[in-house]
């Protein structure tokens, strides 16, 4: 992404999340809050969207992008084989904040798994971040909005700080209400692992597993 790209601030409403996901469509990227912290995405499904993504946040081309998605039906889209428990973790979780990784499906691009068999998916908890889902009418690959290696921000000048000029469009949606980034819980190995202990505490996904 070149560093004299524009960014349009712009407030929460559905004209204003209507032209992000005209941006997205395009092949643009754009950064936008979530229950956790603020994320940057693209059309999940646009492989050199997902490119320029990379490019954004000078993450290592080795290193896949999670998804998000509106809901647990939205799962088939980009998922296979998907274990029973993903759905009783989805049924109690989300939205929120859990990443599970299961097989992907091939309509998911190499760009997003970085030539992987698996995908890391969410659905998150924040209106903007669903209306967006909605509007795009695809899954969104989206990473925390920061630099790679740097501290993932949780407000929208947080996100200016470190993305300014490589982004096309930011949602200002105010501060973040969670702060802290999803657990991410591998379902493809058997017992299941965490892999990162975030916003859903481990001990609350071994009770629901066990429930």
């Amino acid at each position: 992404m070149s560093k004299k790209a524009t960014i349009n601030t712009i407030c929460v409403g559905a004209d204003e999340v209507d032209r992000a996901a005209r941006v997205l469509r395009r092949g643009g990227i754009a950064a936008f809050p979530t229950d956790t912290v603020y994320g940057v995405g693209a059309h999940a499904f646009l492989p050199q969207a997902v490119l320029k993504l990379y490019a954004a946040k000078d993450r290592p081309s080795d290193k896949a992008i999670p998804l998000l998605i509106p809901d647990v039906h939205a799962l088939a889209e980009v998922a296979v084989a998907v274990p029973r428990v993903a759905y009783v973790l989805a049924e109690r979780f989300w939205p929120g904040a859990l990443t599970l990784v299961l097989q992907r499906a091939r309509r998911v691009p190499d760009a997003v798994t970085a030539g992987g068999e698996t995908v890391a998916v969410r659905a998150p908890d924040h209106p903007l971040t669903q209306a967006l889902l909605a509007a795009l009418g695809a899954p969104l690959a989206a990473s925390s909005a920061n630099l790679s290696g740097q501290p993932p921000p949780t407000t929208a000048q947080g996100v200016l700080d470190q993305l300014a000029g490589r982004i096309d469009l930011l949602l200002d949606g105010g501060a973040c209400p969670g702060g802290v980034p999803s657990t991410v819980l591998d379902l493809t190995v058997d017992p299941p692992r965490v892999l990162r202990e975030g916003g859903v505490p481990a001990a609350d996904i071994e009770r629901a597993v066990k429930a």
